[in-house]
This record gives structure tokens, C-alpha cells and sequence, in this order.
């Protein structure tokens, strides 16, 4: 057994034995807080792809990110007031 092995399972047992063990089950309990990052990407390659077939793609990009923006912080706003409940 690794030096390391030995230490972490040491301290696991040690943990498990003064009931430290079980905090995960506490963790588990708390919802998972949602991921705002796709609806902040995808605005992006869509609003670039649009730019790029009418001659504007930086612009198309600058919008995509102005209404994923506005996507990703509506979802962070939801998380929020989810978490808080």
C-alpha cells in the first residue's frame, strides 16, 4: 500500500468512526444548482452563424451574447430563488 493509501484510509476510518462519515448525506439533500452555460454558448454560435449569412458576423455575435446573457441570468435567478426555498 501507497504512503498515501494508508493515510487516507486512516483518516476515513477515523472520520467514519466519529460519525464524520455520514456528511454527504447532507450534501445530497440540498437541490443541485442548475447550469446557466449552454443558453450563454449557444446564443453566441447562433447569433454568429446568423451574422456570418447576412455579412454581419460580429455583430450577429454581439447579440447572441447580449440574449445569452439574459438567458444565463434568468437560469442563475431561478437557481437562486429555488436554493432559498
Amino acid at each position: 500500500m501507497a504512503r498515501t493509501d494508508g493515510v487516507n484510509a486512516l483518516y476515513t476510518m477515523i472520520g467514519v468512526a466519529r460519525g464524520n462519515g455520514l456528511h454527504y448525506a447532507a450534501l445530497m439533500s440540498t437541490p443541485t444548482p442548475m447550469a446557466g452555460g449552454f443558453f450563454l454558448i449557444l446564443p453566441i454560435v447562433v447569433g454568429f452563424l446568423w451574422g456570418l449569412t447576412s455579412g454581419h458576423a460580429l455583430q450577429g455575435a454581439i447579440v447572441g451574447l447580449g440574449i445569452g446573457l439574459i438567458l444565463a441570468s434568468a437560469v442563475w435567478l431561478v437557481d437562486r430563488l429555488r436554493q432559498r426555498r
